[in-house]
């Protein structure tokens, strides 16, 4: 099972550079529905959710995103500003002549996911997997503070880019594959794509634009828009990093909002529970 070999798609840049990302397109003339990846992976996370939704009619695409896979991964913090990325999205759709599209997205990829959502009419529904809305996030306590303590860690220019490669990615491996089988060629995807010249500073920058840790214990959290279309969050009762009140909370912001479980699964959802994460996503969409 593969995904579609990759096309490149320049998206325009306003105040930043143009930039050109790989983009993995199913085609055809079926509802378009769009999956984002996070951190550090690229788009062959989704390969089973494409091949299944794609069975079923519809149009997939799937981006390395900014920093990751086999798109553009520029050196400078600024471009990867949440703005950015939402733009390098909606300027692939439009490369595509996709004017609407359904969205589904994963890790980071679920934090641009909730931000385009709440951005733009053009998302018609939105699947966010293991993040949850940015406020509920925020305000979900002293539990969820100390499950992302890596957040703050990286934001120091040069520690994570020293410690994490030493003795083969020692570190990496224990803490972030730690739910992974011995031998699941995601950890091995993953740390192939780190290795490269640069990718390893490009995949931390998303942290390190949108992370403030001047507001990571925030005191105050201003009332954000309605989200109007049908969401759903997916969460794992294995995840490393976050946790179910973040997702479940949720609800609170959203007028339409489904909560699914997914019971003896880790962090990487579309990957370690292909199957359920397959059949939720496309439940979801037909409804």
């Amino acid at each position: 099972m593969t995904l579609p070999a990759p096309q490149r798609i320049t998206v325009p840049g306003t105040t930043l550079p143009e930039i050109t990302l790989s983009v993995h397109d199913t085609g055809g003339d079926g509802s378009p529905v769009l999956l984002l990846h996070g951190w550090p992976d690229r788009a062959a996370l989704w390969t089973h959710q494409a091949a299944a939704l794609a069975g079923a009619g519809y149009r997939v695409v799937v981006p390395d995103l900014r920093g990751f896979g086999d798109s553009d991964r520029p050196a400078e913090v600024e471009h990867y500003r949440m703005r950015a990325l939402a733009a390098d999205v909606l300027g692939v759709a439009d490369a595509l002549g996709i004017d609407r599209f359904a969205l589904a997205g994963h890790d980071w990829g679920a934090s641009l996911g909730w931000a385009l959502t709440l951005a733009s009419p053009r998302v018609t529904r939105y699947a966010a997997f293991s993040v949850g809305h940015p406020a509920a996030f925020a305000t979900a306590g002293f539990r969820q503070k100390a499950m992302s303590w890596y957040m703050l860690w990286f934001q120091f220019p040069g520690v994570a880019e020293q410690v994490m490669p030493a003795d083969d990615w020692q570190f990496l491996r224990g803490w972030l594959h730690a739910t992974l089988p011995e031998g699941h060629p995601m950890a091995a995807r993953q740390l192939a794509d780190l290795s490269r010249p640069g990718a390893l500073t490009a995949s931390l920058n998303w942290y390190r634009a949108n992370i403030d840790p001047a507001t990571f214990v925030p005191t105050t959290i201003p009332q954000p828009p309605r989200i109007t279309v049908p969401t759903m969050g997916v969460w794992s009762d294995g995840d490393l990093a976050l946790t179910e009140g973040q997702m479940r909370g949720s609800s609170a912001y959203v007028d339409d909002f489904r909560f699914e479980r997914v019971e003896g699964c880790g962090h990487w959802i579309p990957e370690e529970a292909p199957e359920a994460a397959s059949a939720l996503l496309a439940d979801f969409l037909a409804g």
